[in-house]
């Protein structure tokens, strides 16, 4: 079996995922100030980073088009593969949609999973596929069933330190922004259904770490030996190793992984950002 995994940049994953030789990320476009990137291509999330901070305008997202998916399936297929394409939300971007009308045009077996999340959730799905993919056991098509089956135990914390980039996008009511600046209260968010929705509140920064692992640490009742944990930030390091530190006394994992925001989260949430998810 050859199989191909491909996923859209809205889904960040560790590095060691991304570097093994049948995954490959498709970059969504990325508008700053005027100009396109493509994104984890024209620049590092580090480089990204540096660039929101600077930016007179919020960047913004476009999603991938229908000719790049029907070009990179065409490539795989004419190859021998079939494919297993994660993307972000569909409910935060058209990229599933882009998706799933290439493959209509494309001969070959092609399989498109929506994960419904975005950043370490949508990551999630890709670790669990890759790891299935180098087992060997399955197939394209019974892998993304067990997509399928562990929807239910994918979780996604995180906590954006400003709430400045939100409003910005509309995603939060102004004065909800200015009262949560003026009184430095930082939501902790998730994502059901398909979109963002704040699940709790914690006030200041010096809690945030804590309450997130307290928080996926109930959210798998207590235990998450048999689960896989993801651990994610921005350009905030110093509030990561804090994240870190707590980890390390709470919780024993299957596996933990670290990676980074990317350019698709932080444009509405910030560069200095935590996360944490969890899945089978």
């Amino acid at each position: 079996m050859k199989i191909k995994l491909i996923c859209d940049s809205m889904c960040d994953i560790p590095e060691e995922i991304n570097n093994k030789e049948f995954v490959e990320m498709i970059p969504l476009t990325i508008n700053i100030d005027g100009k396109e990137y493509k994104d984890g291509v024209d620049f590092t999330k580090e480089e990204f980073y540096d660039v929101l901070k600077n930016s007179e305008n919020l960047p913004k997202t476009s999603q991938i088009t229908y000719v790049d998916f029907k070009d990179t399936f065409e490539k795989y297929t004419k190859e021998g593969y079939d494919i297993i394409c994660i993307t972000g939300s569909s409910k935060a971007s058209g990229t599933f949609q882009s998706a799933n009308l290439a493959k209509a045009d494309v001969d070959g077996n092609i399989y498109i999973f929506d994960s419904l999340f975005l950043s370490l959730g949508s990551g999630q799905y890709v670790i669990k596929a890759a790891q299935l993919i180098e087992e060997g056991k399955l197939n394209a098509k019974q892998i993304v069933d067990e997509l399928e089956n562990i929807r239910g135990s994918v979780n996604l914390l995180f906590v954006p330190f400003t709430l400045e980039y939100l409003k910005q996008s509309g995603r939060l009511p102004s004065v909800v922004s200015f009262v949560g600046n003026m009184l430095s209260i930082k939501p902790i968010c998730t994502m059901e259904d398909g979109k963002n929705k704040i699940v709790s509140k914690v006030r200041g920064t010096k809690q945030i770490a804590s309450k997130l692992v307290d928080m996926i640490l109930e959210l798998n009742g207590g235990n998450l030996e048999d689960k896989i944990l993801t651990i994610g930030y921005g350009s905030n390091e110093a509030d990561f190793k804090k994240l870190q530190q707590e980890v390390s006394k709470k919780i024993k994992a299957k596996k933990i992984y670290i990676t980074r925001g990317g350019s698709c989260i932080c444009s509405h949430t910030g560069p200095e950002i935590l996360a944490i998810s969890s899945s089978y």
